[in-house]
């Protein structure tokens, strides 16, 4: 469903019609060999409410932004490598249908679609993109996932202490490693992620003392071992008040113009509609 795509004119015009639309806010997507198979909306989990998404697939990558006007223009663009997902199907509800969830080293979160074949659709192609790109890489599947935020709405009431309880002046918080909805109370503490960031990122009071204990027993096998090990200044957990880092900025600034987007409308004006999938 690749090879016969790859460095023709149809698939150019493809990959540059996505780049315009995203303007000097997005990347180059532009590459020898990279295919756009398929392009749709999906309706993304954020943190304050879940929001539709534009979704472009590649063979190599997966790109999704936000939709801000004439249903033609994007920002905040969002590059996944294909190697490091691992997609997850997700029970179905009353109140959610047709779920599923991305899964990567850095972040996870879930969507959805607005049928079970589309989400059919989506993840077959997904996963066949997968398995090649692992197979040219030589790399094994990822097994290392972070933890998916929990929406605000989920809870009233910190996940942890279970005692307070948000409202306009209590600030809810995300821990970093385990995803749960937490007070600034329950997530004074910050720990160095090196997956999610090069600087130390809050967590939640329960996962900094695993985390601690964690990191003791490596250093303490490390030493017993012979290595020399990290200089400390550099594996430090670090403590203190919590800061502005809890804004969703990627997902909750962004949102604030997105307008109603039809389930179906027609792409690059050539009679492909959304969520088809190219051959």
């Amino acid at each position: 469903m690749v090879d016969h795509l790859a460095n023709t004119e149809i698939n150019s015009q493809r990959i540059a019609a996505v780049e315009s639309c995203f303007g000097a806010s997005g990347q180059p997507l532009a590459l020898p060999g990279r295919v756009l198979l398929g392009e749709g909306v999906l309706t993304k989990e954020c943190r304050k409410k879940a929001k539709p998404r534009i979704f472009f697939l590649f063979n190599d990558i997966l790109v999704y932004g936000s939709i801000v006007l004439n249903k033609r223009k994007y920002r905040s663009q969002h590059i996944i490598p294909l190697e490091e997902v691992t997609l997850e199907l997700l029970p179905e509800t009353l109140q959610a249908k047709n779920r599923w969830m991305i899964k990567t080293a850095k972040k996870s979160f879930v969507v959805s679609a607005a049928s079970a074949t589309e989400r059919q659709e989506w993840i077959s192609h997904i996963e066949e993109c997968v398995r090649r790109q692992l197979r040219a890489t030589g790399r094994p599947p990822s097994t290392e996932h972070a933890a998916p935020w929990i929406p605000d709405k989920a809870t009233d009431i910190c996940m942890r202490c279970t005692q307070t309880r948000f409202s306009a002046l209590t600030r809810r918080h995300h821990c970093r490693k385990c995803g749960f909805v937490v007070c600034a109370e329950c997530s004074r503490q910050r720990f160095l992620l090196p997956r999610l960031s090069p600087k130390p990122v809050r967590v939640c009071s329960l996962c900094y003392r695993e985390l601690a204990a964690q990191q003791r027993q490596e250093e303490a096998e490390e030493q017993g071992a012979g290595s020399p090990g990290q200089p400390a200044h550099l594996t430090r957990p670090i403590c203190g008040a919590s800061s502005g880092d809890d804004d969703d900025s990627d997902e909750d600034k962004e949102g604030s113009r997105d307008g109603d987007w039809p389930s179906r409308v027609e792409f690059y004006g050539s009679g492909v509609a959304w969520s088809a999938f190219h051959s």
